[in-house]
């Protein structure tokens, strides 16, 4: 495949990657996934995405996310990763493993620039949030289509804790919660969003967009809310949209 472009998605559970077709907003082959190495540490997941891109070898123009702040290509915080990550030159270590330049930006950034460029919020105007629930809480703000990056919102107090440690998908499953009794944390996290930015829309993407169903009719705002259209796919698309942004 000539000018493949690949996205990498690494998160706390697992690294995925496709190659994506932006003319279509979808993948162009069938994803690979590898479970994130424990502890995932810098030396561990570099090698381990070595691994995923090494199934596309023809792969022109490759973005990674990353689940923390990334600046310049060096990521700054990470929370749900080995504290190795603190100011690793993320973009040159990648593309030393890869042979090839690459694009590293914060893996709710890069789900939330799909989601507005093929998802629900294309051609949404005003103030448009989206988070992502997985093993942390990630977040991507937008006015009028345009990315303010780095948010990182699910770091906000909640009760005393970050927001990610009453509300994430990973708290719903520790802490054994019903559908509708994270829903309640959910809420109670959204309202705190309300507050402070005003929103003309949540999105909300990560594992759980799929089951909106269980979820979502217990949530009960001021604000839409809608599930994310490309759910789990969104990091690694975006991923490749950045690629491409970058060349």
């Amino acid at each position: 495949m000539a000018n493949t472009i690949l996205g990498v998605d690494i998160g706390g559970s697992g690294i995925k990657g496709a190659p994506v077709d932006l003319t279509i907003g979808d993948f162009a082959a069938e994803r690979v996934r590898l479970p994130t190495p424990q502890p995932a540490d810098v030396e561990s997941v570099v090698k381990a995405a070595g691994e995923v891109v090494r199934n596309f070898d023809d792969a022109t123009h490759i973005g990674v996310t990353f689940p923390g702040v990334v600046v310049g290509g060096v990521v700054r915080t990470a929370a749900n990763m080995h504290k190795s990550w603190i100011d690793a030159p993320a973009a040159d270590l990648f593309a030393a493993e890869f042979g090839r330049p690459v694009v590293v930006l914060n893996d709710a950034d890069a789900a939330g620039i799909a989601e507005v460029t093929y998802g629900v919020g294309k051609g949404r105007a005003g103030t448009l949030l989206m988070l992502t629930f997985g093993t942390g809480i990630g977040s991507a703000l937008f006015l009028d289509g345009r990315l303010v990056p780095n948010t990182e919102l699910g770091h906000l107090e909640l009760n005393g804790k970050d927001a990610e440690d009453r509300a994430s998908d990973r708290a719903r499953q520790d802490d054994d919660l019903s559908w509708s009794a994270w829903a309640k944390r959910v809420q109670e996290y959204l309202e705190h969003l309300e507050l402070l930015l005003w929103p003309d829309l949540f999105v909300i993407g990560g594992g759980v967009s799929k089951k909106a169903e269980n979820y979502l009719p217990h949530v009960q705002i001021s604000t839409p809310i809608v599930p994310a259209t490309l759910q789990n796919n969104a990091g690694i698309i975006g991923a490749a949209i950045a690629a491409v942004a970058a060349r």
